[in-house]
């Protein structure tokens, strides 16, 4: 079968996205057109995350909802991280006959491979290789409008109590600069006006003795675009990085630099190798140095054994620092990691503890939008219908506008002038 539909179920993070584009990417090469519905595809691709122990139980969830609906003949594929840890992929193996391909993070980049022979013997597919052996990703279908995300490393050194990355993405693996530049050249000429620099720990970047602040320099090109990264360990954040930061042209002033706690002894417990105070006085040095920075982070509460005493540690941070942007997560246990062996909190206690927390951000991020109303900002517009525009400050700061003249176009930087503020919603008008 060449040619025909598919459907793609991205689970999990930006990392995940980009890689559900480079599947689209082997699809489309064989002839294959996105569509809407699983039920009306030909191949029907999970692309899974197990970062979370629920996000596990969402893709059985769904894969017996998809049983009933694919219809005959279409191709199912299970991929990603969640299949990655052998225990996994075997139990998908024996509760799932109606999968027929199955593989890992390692190998999926063959996945048009296994499908072309799928559709060749019908003999189902299980395979999930344990190391990396090589290959490319090929061709890669974009579907994120004016954005483009560019890895520049995989895998993962930190090992956090939580976290299942490691196992299942492996060891930090870093691209050659000239390739990643290369990669950066041609999306740029491509039309593209921001790009976005993936690894799950982009400040360990290294290559031939270059680190990530000499990539960034390497891309520092005499063109009109954004460059942002994510994501940032406060652990190895550098004030060199701060100041590359504040004298580019290109870097977006925007900082997503995830504390997860802000207790000492959660901190140990997570083995995030930084304490409070090491993480206060860097996010100090950046606002010293980029005064209109915007910080974003990712807080974790209810972790095993966090007590009041550390949750308040944490509220405390987040009402020290106002952030512009906070993610927050109850903790889920994780089999395979060393926190899910800790003694854990009750439910009902993590989520009172959250809902304080979220009152509070709300709070803080209500009082800085405030705060932008009268200012002007270079906005990308990333969205555009009829007449409204969305798109994003330098700061990263989300802006709603009219085209009063329907002279806008997607792709492009206007300066806005901040009206309104409707709790942290920004709303403006073109300047003259």
């Amino acid at each position: 079968m060449r040619g025909g539909f598919y459907h793609i179920q991205t689970y999990g993070c930006q990392m995940n996205v980009h890689e559900s584009e480079k599947i689209a990417g082997q699809l489309e090469k064989r002839g294959f057109l996105p569509c809407e519905n699983a039920e009306d595809a030909d191949v029907i691709v999970f692309n899974t995350c197990c970062v979370r122990e629920t996000a596990e139980t969402k893709v059985y969830g769904h894969l017996g909802r998809i049983k009933s609906q694919k219809k005959s003949g279409a191709v199912l594929v299970v991929c990603g991280c969640m299949t990655q840890r052998a225990d996994v992929a075997e139990n998908l193996k024996k509760r799932c006959p109606f999968v027929d391909i199955i593989i890992g993070t390692f190998n999926q980049y063959m996945i048009g491979e296994y499908i072309d022979a799928f559709i060749g013997s019908g003999e189902r597919i299980v395979e999930v290789w344990e190391h990396e052996n090589g290959g490319s990703d090929g061709d890669i279908a974009r579907a994120s409008g004016v954005n483009a995300w560019l890895n520049i490393m995989y895998g993962c050194n930190n090992f956090c109590t939580y976290c299942i990355v490691p196992y299942v993405r492996g060891r930090e693996r870093c691209r050659p600069i000239d390739d990643i530049v290369s990669d950066a050249e041609r999306l740029i000429a491509s039309g593209y006006k921001q790009i976005t620099l993936l690894g799950q720990n982009v400040n360990s970047y290294i290559y031939k003795g270059k680190n990530f602040v000499d990539l960034l320099k390497c891309l520092e090109f005499d063109k009109k675009y954004r460059l942002k990264f994510m994501t940032s360990h406060p652990k190895d954040f550098s004030i060199a990085l701060a100041e590359r930061i504040a004298r580019s042209k290109v870097l977006s002033h925007n900082l997503h630099l995830p504390v997860q706690s802000g207790s000492d002894r959660i901190l140990a417990a997570m083995n995030r190798r930084y304490t409070r105070d090491d993480y206060l006085k860097k996010i100090q040095s950046v606002r010293d140095l980029i005064p209109d920075i915007g910080l974003s982070s990712d807080v974790m509460v209810g972790f095993p054994t966090e007590t009041e005493e550390d949750f308040l540690d944490t509220l405390d941070l987040v009402e020290n620092v106002r952030y512009n942007n906070l993610f927050m997560f109850i903790y889920s246990r994780r089999s395979g990691t060393p926190a899910d062996k800790m003694p854990q909190l009750d439910y009902a206690t993590k989520q009172k503890r959250i809902d304080r927390l979220i009152k509070a951000q709300f709070e803080i991020s209500k009082s800085i939008a405030d705060g932008y109303v009268g200012k002007r900002f270079e906005v990308l517009v990333a969205e555009k219908s009829g007449n409204k525009c969305f798109g994003k400050a330098e700061n990263d700061a989300a802006i709603s506008f009219e085209d009063k003249n329907d002279s806008i176009s997607v792709g492009d930087f206007i300066e806005v002038k901040v009206t309104a503020s409707k709790n942290a919603n920004l709303i403006g008008e073109v300047t003259d």
